[in-house]
Protein backbone atom coordinates (compact mmCIF):
# COMPACT_ATOMS: atom_id res chain seq x y z
CA UNK A 1 0.00 0.00 0.00
CA UNK A 2 1.49 3.50 -1.10
CA UNK A 3 1.18 5.54 2.09
CA UNK A 4 2.36 8.39 0.76
CA UNK A 5 0.08 8.64 -2.08
CA UNK A 6 -2.76 7.65 0.08
CA UNK A 7 -2.09 10.61 2.05
CA UNK A 8 -1.86 13.34 -0.02
CA UNK A 9 -4.86 11.43 -1.68
CA UNK A 10 -7.16 12.28 1.44
CA UNK A 11 -5.06 15.93 2.24
CA UNK A 12 -6.41 16.89 -0.99
CA UNK A 13 -9.82 15.52 -0.63
CA UNK A 14 -10.14 17.33 2.82
CA UNK A 15 -8.84 20.56 1.36
CA UNK A 16 -11.14 20.41 -2.03
CA UNK A 17 -13.86 19.42 0.93
CA UNK A 18 -12.89 22.44 2.54
CA UNK A 19 -13.17 24.76 -0.75
CA UNK A 20 -16.51 23.45 -1.45
CA UNK A 21 -17.81 24.74 1.74
CA UNK A 22 -15.86 27.96 1.81
CA UNK A 23 -17.71 28.26 -1.76
CA UNK A 24 -21.20 27.28 -0.40
CA UNK A 25 -20.96 29.40 2.30
CA UNK A 26 -19.88 32.70 -0.02
CA UNK A 27 -22.31 32.06 -2.51
CA UNK A 28 -25.01 31.83 -0.18
CA UNK A 29 -24.15 35.08 1.70
CA UNK A 30 -22.96 37.20 -1.62
CA UNK A 31 -25.87 36.20 -3.59
CA UNK A 32 -28.45 36.81 -0.70
CA UNK A 33 -26.80 39.98 -0.40
CA UNK A 34 -27.00 40.87 -4.04
CA UNK A 35 -29.61 43.04 -5.47
CA UNK A 36 -29.18 42.82 -9.11
CA UNK A 37 -31.69 40.66 -11.16
CA UNK A 38 -32.33 36.89 -11.02
CA UNK A 39 -32.37 35.00 -14.17
CA UNK A 40 -33.43 31.73 -15.07
CA UNK A 41 -33.23 29.66 -18.56
CA UNK A 42 -37.13 27.67 -19.38
CA UNK A 43 -37.52 25.18 -22.25
CA UNK A 44 -40.63 25.63 -22.10
CA UNK A 45 -40.85 27.93 -25.60
CA UNK A 46 -37.51 27.41 -26.66
CA UNK A 47 -38.19 25.91 -29.47
CA UNK A 48 -41.83 28.31 -30.52
CA UNK A 49 -42.04 31.16 -32.05
CA UNK A 50 -44.10 33.50 -30.01
CA UNK A 51 -45.57 37.08 -30.37
CA UNK A 52 -44.57 40.19 -28.48
CA UNK A 53 -46.24 38.98 -25.68
CA UNK A 54 -45.21 36.20 -23.34
CA UNK A 55 -46.67 34.97 -20.61
CA UNK A 56 -44.75 36.89 -17.86
CA UNK A 57 -45.43 38.56 -14.71
CA UNK A 58 -45.11 42.03 -13.76
CA UNK A 59 -41.50 43.40 -13.95
CA UNK A 60 -40.27 40.29 -16.07
CA UNK A 61 -38.02 40.65 -18.56
CA UNK A 62 -38.18 37.89 -21.40
CA UNK A 63 -36.81 36.20 -24.38
CA UNK A 64 -37.62 33.59 -26.47
CA UNK A 65 -35.02 33.04 -28.54
CA UNK A 66 -32.77 32.14 -25.68
CA UNK A 67 -35.87 30.95 -23.49
CA UNK A 68 -34.61 33.12 -20.61
CA UNK A 69 -36.63 35.38 -17.51
CA UNK A 70 -35.16 37.53 -15.67
CA UNK A 71 -36.33 39.62 -12.67
CA UNK A 72 -35.18 42.83 -12.24
CA UNK A 73 -36.50 43.51 -8.40
CA UNK A 74 -37.04 39.89 -7.37
CA UNK A 75 -38.40 38.99 -4.02
CA UNK A 76 -36.89 37.07 -1.27
CA UNK A 77 -38.07 33.77 -1.80
CA UNK A 78 -37.08 34.54 -5.90
CA UNK A 79 -33.39 35.27 -4.86
CA UNK A 80 -33.58 32.02 -2.23
CA UNK A 81 -34.92 30.08 -5.29
CA UNK A 82 -32.15 31.36 -7.82
CA UNK A 83 -29.89 29.78 -4.97
CA UNK A 84 -31.13 26.56 -5.16
CA UNK A 85 -29.38 25.97 -8.96
CA UNK A 86 -26.11 26.36 -7.18
CA UNK A 87 -25.98 25.51 -3.62
CA UNK A 88 -27.41 21.66 -3.19
CA UNK A 89 -24.48 20.78 -6.00
CA UNK A 90 -21.99 22.49 -3.63
CA UNK A 91 -22.86 20.77 -0.82
CA UNK A 92 -22.95 17.97 -2.31
CA UNK A 93 -19.48 18.08 -3.26
CA UNK A 94 -18.51 19.13 -0.28
CA UNK A 95 -19.88 16.66 1.90
CA UNK A 96 -18.51 13.36 -0.29
CA UNK A 97 -14.74 15.02 -0.47
CA UNK A 98 -15.33 14.95 3.33
CA UNK A 99 -16.41 11.24 3.60
CA UNK A 100 -13.90 10.16 0.71
CA UNK A 101 -11.14 11.84 2.88
CA UNK A 102 -12.36 10.23 6.21
CA UNK A 103 -12.30 7.17 4.10
CA UNK A 104 -8.40 7.63 3.44
CA UNK A 105 -7.74 8.46 6.62
CA UNK A 106 -9.35 5.04 8.16
CA UNK A 107 -7.33 3.47 5.22
CA UNK A 108 -4.05 5.50 6.63
CA UNK A 109 -4.67 4.39 10.31
CA UNK A 110 -5.91 1.16 10.54
CA UNK A 111 -4.98 -0.27 7.08
CA UNK A 112 -7.42 -1.22 3.49
CA UNK A 113 -9.24 -4.53 4.81
CA UNK A 114 -11.06 -3.83 8.50
CA UNK A 115 -14.56 -2.73 9.36
CA UNK A 116 -13.72 1.16 9.76
CA UNK A 117 -12.88 1.47 6.18
CA UNK A 118 -15.55 -1.32 4.81
CA UNK A 119 -18.43 0.75 7.04
CA UNK A 120 -16.82 4.55 5.39
CA UNK A 121 -17.20 2.90 2.09
CA UNK A 122 -20.84 1.82 2.57
CA UNK A 123 -21.72 5.65 3.71
CA UNK A 124 -20.05 6.88 1.24
CA UNK A 125 -21.50 4.77 -1.30
CA UNK A 126 -25.34 5.39 -0.26
CA UNK A 127 -24.63 9.46 0.39
CA UNK A 128 -23.35 9.36 -3.37
CA UNK A 129 -26.46 6.90 -4.66
CA UNK A 130 -28.88 9.16 -2.48
CA UNK A 131 -27.58 12.19 -2.61
CA UNK A 132 -26.90 12.62 -6.40
CA UNK A 133 -30.76 12.43 -7.19
CA UNK A 134 -31.94 14.53 -4.25
CA UNK A 135 -29.46 17.62 -5.16
CA UNK A 136 -30.80 17.41 -8.59
CA UNK A 137 -34.31 16.88 -7.63
CA UNK A 138 -33.50 20.07 -5.14
CA UNK A 139 -32.43 22.04 -8.15
CA UNK A 140 -34.87 21.39 -10.77
CA UNK A 141 -37.74 21.96 -7.57
CA UNK A 142 -35.97 25.14 -7.14
CA UNK A 143 -35.17 26.21 -11.01
CA UNK A 144 -39.07 25.13 -11.73
CA UNK A 145 -40.01 27.49 -8.98
CA UNK A 146 -38.32 30.09 -10.21
CA UNK A 147 -39.91 29.81 -13.63
CA UNK A 148 -43.08 29.70 -12.25
CA UNK A 149 -42.82 32.83 -9.93
CA UNK A 150 -41.95 34.59 -13.04
CA UNK A 151 -44.18 32.94 -15.96
CA UNK A 152 -47.28 31.46 -13.99
CA UNK A 153 -48.76 29.96 -17.16
CA UNK A 154 -45.00 28.41 -18.11
CA UNK A 155 -44.49 26.43 -14.68
CA UNK A 156 -44.03 23.22 -14.39
CA UNK A 157 -43.80 20.50 -11.52
CA UNK A 158 -40.29 19.48 -10.05
CA UNK A 159 -37.72 17.99 -12.33
CA UNK A 160 -34.27 16.69 -11.59
CA UNK A 161 -31.85 18.23 -12.81
CA UNK A 162 -28.09 17.60 -13.63
CA UNK A 163 -26.48 13.89 -14.58
CA UNK A 164 -27.83 11.17 -12.63
CA UNK A 165 -24.37 9.08 -13.88
CA UNK A 166 -22.84 8.90 -10.18
CA UNK A 167 -25.76 6.58 -8.85
CA UNK A 168 -24.37 4.20 -10.23
CA UNK A 169 -20.42 4.68 -8.74
CA UNK A 170 -22.60 5.04 -5.61
CA UNK A 171 -24.08 1.51 -5.47
CA UNK A 172 -20.90 -0.01 -6.40
CA UNK A 173 -19.22 1.18 -3.55
CA UNK A 174 -22.05 0.12 -1.37
CA UNK A 175 -21.88 -3.46 -2.61
CA UNK A 176 -18.28 -3.47 -1.85
CA UNK A 177 -18.21 -2.00 1.48
CA UNK A 178 -20.92 -5.30 1.90
CA UNK A 179 -18.12 -7.68 0.45
CA UNK A 180 -15.18 -5.76 2.06
CA UNK A 181 -17.05 -6.34 5.70
CA UNK A 182 -18.26 -10.09 5.18
CA UNK A 183 -14.29 -10.48 4.08
CA UNK A 184 -13.04 -8.74 7.23
CA UNK A 185 -15.77 -11.02 9.07
CA UNK A 186 -14.34 -14.25 7.09
CA UNK A 187 -10.60 -13.17 8.02
CA UNK A 188 -11.54 -12.53 11.71
CA UNK A 189 -13.40 -15.97 12.30
CA UNK A 190 -9.85 -17.90 10.45
CA UNK A 191 -7.76 -15.98 12.94
CA UNK A 192 -9.87 -17.12 15.70
CA UNK A 193 -10.05 -20.54 14.64
CA UNK A 194 -6.31 -20.47 14.27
Amino acid sequence: MNTRLTRTLASVAFALAVLSALAFIGTGVTHMLDDGAVCVQTGFWANATLADHLPVGAGVESSSSAARLCQNSPSVGQRAADLGGELPWLLFASLALLLFSRLLRAVLLRGPFTEAVSRRLTVLGWFVAVGTPLAGLAVGWSQSWLVGSMAPIVGSGPTVSGSLVLILPGLAAVIMGKIMREGVRMREDLEGTI
